[in-house]
């Protein structure tokens, strides 16, 4: 972990990870709006020019039109309405590539003013890797619908969103460092109870918004639009048929994704009471009320996106919310793990 404190850095990661979680809801529309699928090359370079002129813009729609999508779904569709879903889809990646000069730019101008040293580059060093990295994998991602169905593969979708995922928090994590300090690695430190119940709800947080991703992979949001019931039933029969379900159905995979978020509203309020207990400073108090709030309010987007029927406003307030949420979570395990230096 680096060690050197400084404000501008701390900037530069903070604006450089809500340019992240933008893209990661920006996605979000993309897809609700069936738009990632209508570029079906990647050219790195020359894809950050559009096409000029009415024979480039036939050419990019006849390439179009050999795709699943356009045989299965959008047969009919006029040059006019592609290029609403292409543009819509090269914006997207015009602001990866903004955001990737964002990171590279910033991280070798701290590095050469020694802001950054170059001892202490390693983790700076992984985020931009953590970025090539979620960038194949949107490709990936992309290429998997373009070969015999009109979908991505909803396992490379939730790969593309927990790497956005981790590079955000590495970000956030190491922003927060340059905030309050960086823990001292060479006296390792026990986990107080706050600190593990943390880490707890962040991993039961994450396997929520992987279900998530599948989720919206396989559009197992518009399996059924009731709430809490499901088909008439609060547990309709064969979910859990086989083990391969909990992965590959529809059905379960929204049914879980339906309930599994209930642990929140267990596990945050039990860290706010052993938080309140231990005599924590009031400003992890008044977070913890936040947090509460901001899983009720994840919970109740949820149960709306249902009963709207995945409605594309409400849909993509969910997301954004669960990245908050996300957020939130790497904010206080770091400032637990942070006071558990200090107590010790």
């Amino acid at each position: 972990m680096p060690k050197t404190q400084n404000r501008a850095v701390m900037t530069w990661l903070f604006i450089f990870a809500f340019v992240v979680a933008f893209l990661v809801v920006f996605g979000g529309f993309v897809r609700l709006t069936r738009s990632g699928l209508s570029i079906v090359e990647w050219n790195p370079i020359n894809g950050t020019i559009p096409p000029m002129g009415n024979h480039e813009w036939e050419a990019e729609f006849a390439k179009y039109q050999q795709t699943p999508e356009y045989i299965l779904i959008n047969q009919g569709m006029t040059l006019e309405e592609y290029k609403f879903i292409f543009y819509i889809e090269w914006f997207h990646r015009l602001v990866a590539r903004l955001a990737g000069l964002f990171y590279a730019i910033p991280v070798f101008y701290f590095l050469f003013k020694k802001a950054i040293p170059f001892k202490e580059f390693g983790i700076y060093f992984v985020m931009g890797m953590l970025f090539i990295g979620q960038a194949f994998m949107g490709w990936f991602m992309v290429a998997s619908g373009l070969e015999s169905r009109p979908s991505v593969s909803h396992f490379r979708l939730t790969a593309h969103l927990l790497l956005a995922l981790t590079l955000f928090a590495l970000a956030l994590w190491t922003a927060l460092g340059h905030r309050f300090g960086f823990p001292n690695s060479a006296r390792p430190v026990k986990w107080s109870l706050a600190s593990k119940l943390a880490l707890w709800s962040t991993a039961v947080l994450i396997i929520q918004i992987a279900y998530g991703g599948m989720t919206a992979g396989l559009k197992a949001g518009h399996v059924s639009d009731t709430w809490p019931l499901m088909f008439g039933k609060w547990i309709p029969p064969n979910l859990f048929a086989s083990w391969a379900a909990l992965l590959e159905t529809p059905q379960t995979i929204v049914f879980i994704h339906r309930w599994f978020a209930w642990l929140g509203i267990i596990l945050v309020p039990l860290v706010y009471f052993i938080v309140k207990k231990q005599n924590y400073p009031a400003d992890i108090l008044n977070g913890l009320k936040w947090l509460t709030g901001v899983v009720a309010l994840q919970i109740t987007l949820g149960v709306l996106t249902i009963l709207s029927y995945v409605n594309i406003v409400i849909a993509l307030l969910h997301q954004a919310n669960a990245i908050l949420l996300f957020g939130l979570a790497v904010y206080f395990i770091h400032r637990f793990r942070a006071l558990d230096q200090k107590t010790a």
